[in-house]
């Protein structure tokens, strides 16, 4: 007789059993075919060795649900919910998350990625097949049914009483100041809870027209009332989150327009969201130029100036992203974005965020002369001797590795602060692969400029 699997897809263990029952049977039923006197216990045997055989056969896979006893990989854990992930996926920062559970983070407002903190260049979820088709893998080898994608239930289509009620909404718009503030306050509410509602307004070539009607029709921004500016602004940023979004959000004419006039007068919670809207949008490139071309960086800078710890991060974070793209950055620059960010940084706030924007606008010949001309150089060795965050000890001597290659006149003042401290030296030793290349080239420069000065003399 040809020897094949016993049941295809089980586990070792569940094989090597009913390998060995197959066996005790075939032993069974020569015994009770060849013997004419063969005993009732072997009838019996056979009969037990049978039954036990139909159940693994018909026995389901292990439900999910019993995973925990399992020891599942670190690997194909979740980071957010600690259970195995159905629909693995990575995020803009390299870590890989189960969809659903990320969805539901980035669906929440959050800009970060959870696991690193690190903030969100875009939000564009790309899906992680290795770990996919290793979790297969491990599920099967394990009697375990292969897990199946979960879908959120706000994702599902929406009811016709929903898009009525959606309709109603923005006809308020154009009503009362009392119905405007209520359908404001609705949408704000809907927008945030609901992804359906916020793949409405993409649906739709008027509703964002009409959902900015109270803010476009004013005469002057000053003249909204406070709470009807910060419900449509949020309900604006509501939406920028969707990916669908995005670009038409961003190509309404009116919208950019109004978020840099909401930077500029609204609340402190309006700025911030107004600055939270703008980074959402500019996930897309063409965005970011269609940004940075409406002047939109001049009122972010003024408003990092201002300094509020309310609006700082979503600033910051906004002026980030948007100078990804070259012509921004001189922009950044030309808006006087050096001289503010060196400012915050030189009193301590939100350092490594803003060290991470001067890095990125220190590749322009301008920046440079003006952080040399803004006494940045022992800022930046002081950050190097006294923060403990390698990615902006990283920054720092990136900056200065461009000082140094661009200006001989700051080579004395970083042989003064290696004699007295040796911050560079240690850095070469102990810090990221690339703040160690940063500084050896760094030190090298300054070593032979001491031996071409020392040869001269």
């Amino acid at each position: 007789m040809a020897k094949t699997a016993v049941f295809d897809g089980d586990p070792p263990m569940v094989v090597a059993k009913a390998t060995e029952l197959k066996k005790e049977l075939q032993r069974l039923v020569r015994a009770i075919v060849d013997d004419d006197d063969f005993s009732a216990d072997s009838v019996d045997r056979a009969t037990h060795a049978l039954s036990l055989l139909k159940e693994m056969k018909s026995k389901k896979p292990v439900d999910l649900k019993l995973q925990e006893s399992l020891s599942c990989p670190e690997e194909f854990r979740c980071p957010i919910s600690r259970e195995l992930m159905r629909d693995p996926v990575i995020l803009s920062t390299g870590q890989t998350y189960d969809r659903a559970f990320i969805q539901r983070w980035l669906k929440a407002g959050h800009r970060t990625c959870p696991k690193t903190q690190q903030v969100l260049s875009h939000t564009i979820l790309t899906p992680n097949v290795l770990i996919r088709d290793m979790i297969s893998q491990w599920c099967n080898s394990h009697g375990m049914k292969i897990p199946h994608p979960v879908y959120d239930p706000n994702e599902d289509g929406l009811t016709d009483a929903d898009r009525e009620h959606f309709v109603a909404l923005l006809d308020k718009m154009s009503a009362s100041l009392p119905d405007q503030k209520d359908a404001a306050r609705q949408l704000r509410s809907l927008t945030k809870r609901m992804p359906s509602f916020r793949a409405l307004f993409g649906e739709s070539t008027s509703a964002i027209g009409q959902l900015l009607s109270p803010l476009s029709k004013s005469k002057s921004f000053n003249d909204i009332q406070p709470d009807l500016q910060e419900d449509l602004i949020t309900t604006l940023l509501n939406l920028s989150i969707h990916d669908n979004n995005k670009k038409c959000v961003a190509e309404m004419p009116t919208v950019i327009p109004l978020l840099m006039d909401a930077l500029k007068c609204g609340t402190i919670e309006t700025k911030s969201n107004a600055a939270a809207a703008l980074f959402t949008l500019s996930a897309l490139d063409s965005n970011k130029a269609l940004i940075g071309k409406s002047g939109a960086l001049k009122p972010l800078i003024e408003l990092l100036e201002d300094g509020h710890p309310l609006a700082m991060k979503d600033v910051a974070s906004a002026i980030f992203n948007l100078c990804i793209l070259h012509d921004n950055k001189v922009r950044a620059v030309r808006d006087g974005g050096v001289r503010v960010i060196l400012k915050k940084i030189m009193s301590r706030i939100q350092v490594d965020e803003l060290l991470a924007i001067l890095a990125m606008l220190s590749s322009s010949p301008k920046a440079v002369e003006e952080i040399i001309e803004s006494d940045g150089v022992p800022c930046l060795l002081k950050i190097i001797r006294e923060n403990p965050c390698d990615r902006s000890k990283e920054n720092c001597i990136a900056i200065l590795h461009t000082i140094c290659f661009s200006d001989r006149t700051k080579w004395k003042e970083m042989r003064e602060e290696e004699s007295s401290y040796g911050t560079i030296s240690q850095l070469a030793r102990d810090g990221s692969s690339r703040a160690k290349r940063k500084a050896g080239n760094i030190l090298d420069r300054l070593n032979r400029a001491v031996i071409n000065f020392t040869h001269t003399a």
